[in-house]
């Protein structure tokens, strides 16, 4: 089985890598959608694959989903039902990079590079880690709120952004993302389950964090769009009741610069599990490529000041 994270260039013909510098500034994020992420926390809507790129990447998803993937022992974490409902399934993988060549190259689609060097602040973007997410027609399991930092606590400083990919169209029926506009501005809080009582999180909420949640908006996506967030930005998803499932892909990112926090006894064993360095040396290498470099295109772009 060929493991494609010792690859860190394009493995498939999924997408053409723009050649100029005209073709990589007509990505560019606007000045509306940079503002729009500093102030909510959030930006989506972003056009990232076309209909024949998703029915190809969903083609490759069903065997991964299946009851034998394809390199099993490659991924970081493989859950075929992550749900805590009996009666609800909630598909949760990370590390299908590692697998085919296109989940490999989902990781360089020009557009996730673009908008991860713009809502970064600038620079240079490498690779944390990705995720596929699959939830059934009719019982679809939910995503409870979190902030994604509180997971990634073993690395530092915070300049982390997530890029959540949709494979479906997907709206309240058939359970998309919500964010609470603005909680990225909220501190750092202990996380209380990914999956679960949806409501587990009011236990570490203040009363006006709390009342916030009045203003949760919903993100409704067509297949091929995507949404990007901040790393403290609440967000969650309720269970799938429609007759259509919900698919997705996500592709986690940092600035370069980004080092391991493990700890000296690394007790989350994100050595082993993440491939993480040890603690306070670079994320680099093998395991955490270079996405995104401004030095080998001339752009000018607005970057965000978070």
């Amino acid at each position: 089985m060929t493991d494609y994270a010792q690859q860190h260039e394009i493995a498939s013909d999924l997408f053409t890598t723009p050649e100029t510098d005209a073709d990589w500034q007509s990505l560019a994020l606007s000045p509306e959608q940079v503002a729009s992420f500093e102030r909510d926390g959030f930006v989506f809507g972003i056009n990232v694959f076309d209909a024949d790129q998703v029915e190809r990447l969903r083609t490759d998803l069903a065997q991964l989903a299946g009851p034998n993937p394809p390199g099993r022992e490659l991924f970081y974490e493989y859950h075929a039902n992550e749900s805590k409902d009996p009666s609800s399934c909630l598909f949760h993988a990370l590390g299908a990079w590692r697998t085919t060549p296109l989940f490999h190259d989902v990781l360089w689609a020009p557009m996730v590079g673009m908008a991860s060097h713009q809502l970064l602040g600038g620079g240079v973007v490498r690779f944390l880690h990705d995720q596929l997410f699959c939830k059934p027609a009719g019982h679809g399991g939910n995503v409870a709120w979190h902030q994604d930092y509180s997971y990634w606590n073993w690395t530092a400083p915070m300049a982390h952004l997530t890029c959540w990919i949709a494979l479906d169209d997907v709206d309240e029926e058939n359970g998309c993302l919500w964010y609470v506009p603005g909680s990225h501005l909220w501190p750092e809080l202990p996380p209380t389950g990914l999956t679960g009582d949806m409501d587990a999180v009011r236990s570490v909420l203040t009363d006006s964090q709390f009342a916030d949640f009045e203003r949760r908006v919903p993100v409704i996506l067509k297949r091929g769009q995507a949404a990007f967030h901040h790393p403290r930005t609440m967000h969650g998803s309720f269970p799938n009741v429609s007759n259509r499932p919900r698919r997705a892909t996500l592709v986690n990112t940092v600035r370069d610069g980004v080092c391991s926090a493990v700890g000296p006894d690394d007790p989350g064993n994100m050595r082993e599990k993440f491939h993480a360095p040890a603690d306070g040396e670079l994320l680099a290498g093998t395991f955490f490529p270079k996405l995104f470099d401004p030095a080998t295109c001339n752009l000018s772009v607005p970057v965000t000041n978070l």
